[in-house]
């Protein structure tokens, strides 16, 4: 018996005392897998050509965290807009609640990280090695000799530098191509951290990739587990159309003079079971194994063709599919996600669109007191703190009111600075003790003192923003 048919129902790729069940998967033809193929081709296109393709001067993605700067797409992020972030990953997580809901775990299958690098890059050096499943199957089961240590040795020095490879493409993203070369070429002494972090990464992809594999979805990934959650009645998932299929069994000619057996249309191959990733049945209904990469769909329309059997005995359809006969997509969950969706998208849209190039706070100095009183003048200190979130250098004006008659001294009221840096201007306002008492306490009741207004223009790019702070003072009597 082999090892996938010693798991238990409860988990397909653990058998009853904990131990593990190594998962070979056979090879399948079909229109699923050819899409999905055509998916992962273009994910890892994106993945590697990121910091390659540069888009205004920069990277297309460049996570700069030592610097804080980060380049998206030709646009250009620092520390500050770290709430971008937050808008953009509640973005995602809605848009993922709405495709589960409606599509089941189509992120698991086709776009999740862990299935892409697996079934592209590391599935195929498995195959490629060890040959089809019923033969990594037999030799599994042959006694170690020269030729299965060779093979086991060439295995896991290609998953090694595959594991290399996407660890070198990951740092990538984070110290850009050019840094990232000249830095291999100065040697790992010279920059032990990312030395540190390659070595580190290869590790954890060649022990996920090569070893711990479906065991990352069954095991630690929350999502799988939340599917009892996420789905309802109406989610078009990957199932098993019991009525048509059952009961199952091989085909078999009947003896003259008995009648044939009453079968369905599933003939109990298996094959729906040996093409899954991680080695569950289907045909038990849903389970949270199930990642929705389709393979027994393509697995069991291949064995149906062969029977001049219609298609579709395991296809996408929902339960409430199964037993009305109809499919319903507008449901209030389906509202609820959309509705969560559109706010969280309109607030990131409006927000990336009123994003200036700069960002300014006007502050007191720290250390100081809040005012400064003489015989004649009463002063108060503020300091601009300006950063410059541009790639290039930028040039800005400074321009600060108050009272007519107040005394206004901007440090740099024309300022160059230098690409993602920031400068602190200072600002002092003073006005006469005499003006000032006019104007608060001239007219019957007290007047409110306006704020001190400073408007700080990029002349690049023609951003203005406008700050303003409370003119402090003490009490009419010490005035």
């Amino acid at each position: 018996m082999s090892e996938e048919e010693k798991a238990p129902a409860i988990m397909s790729s653990m058998r009853p005392d904990g131990s593990r069940v190594v998962i070979r998967t056979a090879d399948v033809k079909g229109r699923y897998i050819v899409w999905r193929r055509v998916v992962f081709a273009l994910l890892i296109g994106c993945y590697a050509a990121g910091p390659l393709i540069k888009i205004n001067g920069n990277p297309a993605v460049f996570l700069d965290v030592a610097q804080r700067r980060f380049f998206l797409f030709g646009n250009t992020f620092n520390a500050q807009d770290f709430w971008i972030v937050l808008l953009f990953g509640l973005t995602f997580i809605f848009s993922i609640l709405l495709i589960t809901a409606w599509r089941g775990r189509l992120w698991c299958g086709w776009v999740c990280p862990q299935t892409v690098f697996l079934e592209a890059l590391f599935r195929p050096i498995e195959r490629l090695v060890d040959g089809p499943r019923e033969r990594a199957l037999k030799a599994a089961q042959q006694p170690w000799g020269v030729g299965k240590v060779l093979r086991f040795i060439l295995k896991q020095f290609l998953y090694l530098f595959m594991a290399a490879l996407v660890a070198h493409a990951s740092v990538a993203l984070f110290v850009s191509i050019p840094a990232y070369i000249a830095m291999i070429q100065e040697g790992p002494s010279v920059h032990v951290v990312p030395f540190a972090w390659t070595v580190v990464l290869t590790g954890l992809f060649f022990f996920n990739f090569a070893w711990f594999r479906e065991q990352f979805c069954v095991v630690l990934c929350p999502y799988g587990r939340m599917q009892s959650v996420l789905h309802d009645q109406d989610s078009v998932v990957i199932s098993y159309d019991q009525k048509r299929g059952e009961p199952r069994g091989k085909l078999a000619k009947p003896k003259p003079g008995e009648e044939a057996p009453q079968r369905g249309d599933c003939v109990d191959c298996k094959r729906c079971i040996y093409v899954c990733p991680t080695a569950m049945d289907i045909r038990n209904g849903m389970q949270m194994e199930c990642l929705a990469c389709a393979q027994c769909i393509d697995a069991c329309d291949e064995v149906m063709k062969k029977l001049n059997k219609p298609q579709g005995l395991i296809r996408y359809a929902s339960q409430q599919e199964f037993a009305t006969g109809k499919r319903r997509f507008l449901r209030p969950r389906i509202f609820i996600y959309a509705a969560a969706i559109l706010i969280a998208f309109g607030v990131l849209s409006f927000s990336l669109a009123k994003r200036h190039s700069f960002e300014v706070l006007m502050i007191r100095p720290s250390g100081l007191a809040p005012w400064v009183l003489n015989d004649t003048q009463i002063y108060n200190q503020y300091e601009l703190h300006l950063v410059n979130k541009r790639p290039a250098v930028a040039t800005y004006s400074i321009e600060a009111s108050f009272l007519e008659g107040a005394d206004i001294i901007v440090g740099l009221p024309k300022v160059e600075i230098e690409p993602f840096s920031s400068l602190r201007i200072p600002i002092r306002v003073s006005i006469g003790r005499e003006r000032l008492k006019e104007v608060l306490f001239g007219g019957e009741k007290e007047a409110v003192l306006p704020e001190v207004q400073v408007r700080i223009q990029n002349l690049e790019m023609q951003e203005l923003e406008e700050r303003s702070a409370r003119f402090l003072f003490p009490g009419k009597s010490a005035l």
